[in-house]
């Protein structure tokens, strides 16, 4: 059985969302889910970053 989301789910789903928090608390509420997005995505690319090998080996002491 294929979970498809159409059309109305969507209807469904904002207007869901408009009863729970508001037309009011929407902006700061995508607002703040959108910063919380952006430091999810800065944090991962750092830790990939580190795992992945330096350019230059460290020198032996």
């Amino acid at each position: 059985m294929g979970r498809n989301l159409q059309g109305w789910h969507i209807v469904v789903l904002v207007v869901v969302i408009l009863l729970l928090f508001g037309a009011k608390r929407l902006p700061d509420l995508a607002k703040s889910v959108g910063q919380s997005m952006r430091i999810f995505k800065r944090e991962v690319k750092d830790l990939t970053s580190d795992d992945a090998p330096s350019a230059a080996p460290p020198a032996a002491p």
